[in-house]
């Protein structure tokens, strides 16, 4: 046992007369290692990916919203009697009258 364990440590199984065996199962692992290293570093950069993306949405929703809130603001209509007012252009005193349009039957 003893023996088996000095050998593994000193590397002995791989120049062996059946190290062929041995290097191919390394190789093999190897290569798996190397593709789960690749799988986890592509996932990790598209959680990266999803909070940066997160973060850009909410950054626009609130933009969105400011937005929204000065428009409204402009539209008020003492405001916008307010910026008319240096042009000469004043709201009217009387109030619109609706035109109704009556068909004629024949």
């Amino acid at each position: 046992m003893k023996k088996r364990i000095n050998n593994i440590l000193k590397g002995k199984f791989l120049v062996d007369e059946e190290a062929f065996k041995n290097w191919r199962m390394i190789i093999f692992l190897s290569v798996l290692a190397l593709i789960m290293i690749a799988s986890s570093h592509r996932a990790d950069e598209k959680v990266h990916e999803i909070a940066r993306l997160k973060e850009k949405v909410q950054e626009l929703r609130s933009e969105s919203v400011d937005a929204r809130l000065k428009l409204w603001k402009l539209k008020i209509e003492s405001n916008v009697a307010r910026k008319m007012e240096p042009r000469g252009v004043q709201p009217s005193a009387t109030p619109p009258q609706k035109i109704k349009v009556k068909t004629r039957q024949e």
